[in-house]
């Protein structure tokens, strides 16, 4: 055991042989954070940093006059900003939730339980996989009008409760699930929901992880639905928000709001991310095997 624990490939103790990771790893990892690093300074950059030729990659003189401009602006219009970001975290917040719920439960019924549909939605889940949104936005637009979801709240929240990614990845997950184990599951009593929350839910933490950087990005980032469904400037999401800034008669002064409201979309992100990831690579190491 001894000679085992000190050859393996990431040892919990400093050894001289990780020098070699460290002399490749760190120099990619400064250039992956490259970007993060520009986000956070071309937002505290003022005007004249902002158009400054040649472009400057780090602030010289930090300022927070920014969003002083991004928070004034809005809140002489008619719907301030806070109310775009009220409504993209209440969006968030619903979406993820449910379609955690939604992919876990379908995910358990599709790898453990048996009945006549079973393939055919199998087969469904994986075709949809294949569409990117682009290729839809009609249909989807019939759809939704179909059924009184345009100019409605809801139209944010419904599309978003069925993920294919999600759906495959955890019944992927479910799939390494011994069957013997739900079995003594029954034999001792429990239904299949008991089952689905003391059993499964708890066994499939990472892939429940994932789903939720997943849904989160997904419905966070969204523009296309304040676009295209929704007319209402009270029920639009900050995402869509920003997306106007640069459009704005101040062209000049929309650079500096959209670069503080570039940074305030991407730190929900970033945070969902750090504190998940661990499972995101777990979920990505066993969603093929058996």
């Amino acid at each position: 055991m001894a000679n085992f624990q000190s050859t393996r490939i990431n040892p919990k103790n400093y050894h001289r042989s990780q020098i070699k990771f460290f002399l490749i790893l760190i120099p990619v990892a400064i250039f992956m954070a490259l970007p993060i690093l520009y986000i956070f300074s071309t937002a505290f950059k003022p005007i004249n940093e902002l158009f400054a030729w040649p472009p400057r990659f780090f602030v010289v003189e930090p300022t927070f006059k920014n969003f002083e401009t991004l928070f004034k602006e809005t809140s002489t219009t008619g719907v301030p900003m806070t109310r775009y970001l009220f409504n993209s975290i209440v969006i968030s917040v619903i979406v993820v939730f449910t379609s955690i719920f939604v992919s876990s439960l379908a995910g358990y019924a599709l790898s453990k339980l048996k009945f006549k549909l079973k393939k055919p939605l199998l087969a469904l889940n994986n075709i949809a996989i294949m569409f990117v949104g682009a290729s839809v936005v009609i249909p989807r637009y019939l759809v939704i009008e179909s059924l009184g979801l345009v100019d409605n709240f809801l139209v944010h929240i419904i599309p978003g409760l069925a993920i294919p990614v999600g759906l495959f990845l955890i019944k992927q997950f479910i799939d390494q699930i011994p069957d013997e184990l739900i079995e003594a599951a029954k034999i001792d009593g429990a239904n299949e929901f008991d089952i689905y929350v003391k059993i499964i839910l708890p066994l499939i933490k990472p892939a429940l992880a994932t789903i939720a950087i997943v849904s989160f990005q997904g419905v966070w980032n969204n523009t296309e639905t304040s676009t295209l469904y929704i007319h209402n400037e009270t029920m639009k999401t900050f995402a869509f928000y920003m997306s106007t800034l640069t459009t704005q008669a101040n062209a000049v002064a929309g650079q500096g709001m959209a670069a503080a409201a570039s940074l305030i979309m991407f730190i929900p992100n970033l945070v969902i991310f750090i504190f998940l990831q661990k499972n995101v690579m777990d979920t990505m190491a066993h969603s093929g095997m058996k």
